[in-house]
């Protein structure tokens, strides 16, 4: 099982390197399906657990989407090798956005599918829930780069999800400079703008300090 885990995870038609927290922009459903599905059987093959946090109302296609693929999702989610969760079951819990919280969930889950014996976790996350008029939704950007500190630790692929339809352009170069690789036109590939979390914190600080809020959506 330790090789397996130890094999090159190709995503988006590129080998995925040591820097595993990626973001992936997408103008439509059928696109994003086109880019990942593959990503998806891949890990499913390999006997990695796939952890999937969808917008409740797409739950169901989402579903379909992967059964339609020929993954066995109720074989999967007997064994423990597939976990679906809504956004009120991840990020929005109690009705809100608490970032640490948040950072905390995903550090379990990635340390449960290890102490499960899975080699890797697939972690894919629609992220349009920062959309969302709910408390805490502003700190997205904020979280997304504090990730950034903890994600490094592992070598497990967790791949951020947004819809460019729906979110605005300050907001995506936000995204952008807060992920060290990104998918884009259906390609993956290193971020150039990437900016390391100590030095985008201090830049989220001093925009408050200037009255500038964190864009939104």
């Amino acid at each position: 099982m330790s090789d397996i885990g130890a094999a090159p995870i190709r995503l988006a038609d590129s080998i995925l390197g040591s820097n595993c927290h990626v973001c992936a922009f997408f103008h439509n459903a059928d696109e994003e399906y086109r880019v990942l599905l593959s990503f998806i059987k891949d890990g499913f093959k390999r006997g990695e657990k796939a952890f999937h946090i969808v917008d409740p109302e797409l739950r169901t296609e989402h579903r379909r989407r992967l059964e339609t693929s020929g993954i066995d999702l109720p074989a999967a989610e007997k064994t423990g090798q597939f976990e679906m969760r809504n956004w009120a079951d991840a990020y929005l819990r109690e009705g809100h956005f608490d970032q640490q919280r948040m950072i905390e969930l995903i550090q379990e889950v990635l340390d449960d599918g290890k102490q499960k014996g899975f080699p890797l976790t697939r972690l894919i996350a629609h992220m349009e829930w920062a959309l969302e008029d709910r408390p805490g939704v502003d700190d997205v950007i904020e979280y997304e780069t504090k990730l950034n500190y903890v994600l490094p630790k592992y070598k497990d692929p967790v791949v951020c999800t947004y819809d460019l339809a729906k979110f605005g352009g300050d907001i995506v170069v936000d995204v952008i400079r807060t992920h060290p690789m990104i998918i884009v036109g259906g390609t993956l590939q290193e971020n150039p703008f990437f900016v390391p979390p100590d030095q985008f914190l201090k830049e989220l600080r001093e925009r408050r300090a200037n009255g500038s809020p964190t864009p939104a959506g």
